[in-house]
């Protein structure tokens, strides 16, 4: 699927347009700008495909792999803590767009979360675009005031002699949080252990999941 820049949604496989949809204010504009820049030869449709497809490919998927690999290999993980840009380079993950990349390791007695109080500030490239909450003016004040709460309303409970850290992402710090890797999951291969990884998770909300979802895999107690 692309999209050309009179806002028609073209069908590859197909080879016609789809029925247009009505553009706001600043669509009209995007698009208006787009014709300008191919008309004076600035961009070309392919640069244009290739940067959507690019922005498409940036996914929690990426994260998912980097906490994996670290579940997997303990030199990895110090890597990734040291260094999360080298280490992503590693996986073929581009992290180079983020000024300072920071990961933030769980443990059984500490709980990161992160927050953009500000804005919306989010490592995109490791985790796609942010979720609607995540954005949200309720999520950034409340998951400095009460991240307890927060966490309870994802469903995570903490306990009380857990320690729960929240970390403030800006326009010069991105973060990662690298949950606890579940029990029961040695025999996992590394895919399997990034199914177990969701997005919240890496945004410090709530721990991995439990079990691969819609899997009959039964993790230990």
């Amino acid at each position: 699927m692309s999209v050309d820049p009179s806002g028609k949604q073209t069908n590859e496989a197909h080879g016609h347009p789809h029925p247009k949809h009505e553009l706001s204010y600043h669509a009209k504009r995007i698009y208006a700008i787009c014709e300008l820049l191919l008309e004076k030869k600035i961009i070309t449709r392919e640069d244009i495909q290739t940067q959507i497809e690019y922005q498409e490919a940036r996914s929690p998927a990426n994260g998912a792999k980097l906490v994996a690999r670290a579940w997997t290999d303990a030199k990895f993980k110090a890597r990734l803590i040291a260094d999360p840009k080298a280490a992503c380079a590693e996986m073929g993950i581009d992290a180079t767009s983020l000024n300072e990349f920071v990961v933030l390791e769980n443990s059984e007695k500490v709980r990161h979360m992160v927050v953009c109080t500000l804005c919306s500030c989010y490592p995109r490239p490791i985790l796609g675009r942010p979720p609607d909450w995540y954005k949200s003016l309720n999520y950034r004040a409340r998951a400095v005031n009460d991240p307890r709460g927060v966490m309870r309303e994802f469903g995570q409970e903490v306990g009380a002699d857990v320690e729960v850290r929240v970390h403030d992402s800006t326009a010069d710090i991105r973060y990662l949080v690298l949950p606890l890797r579940p029990r029961g999951t040695d025999g996992f291969s590394e895919q399997d252990l990034a199914k177990l990884v969701t997005r919240d998770s890496m945004i410090g909300v709530v721990d991995a999941l439990p079990a691969i979802p819609g899997s009959p895999k039964k993790l230990l107690a």
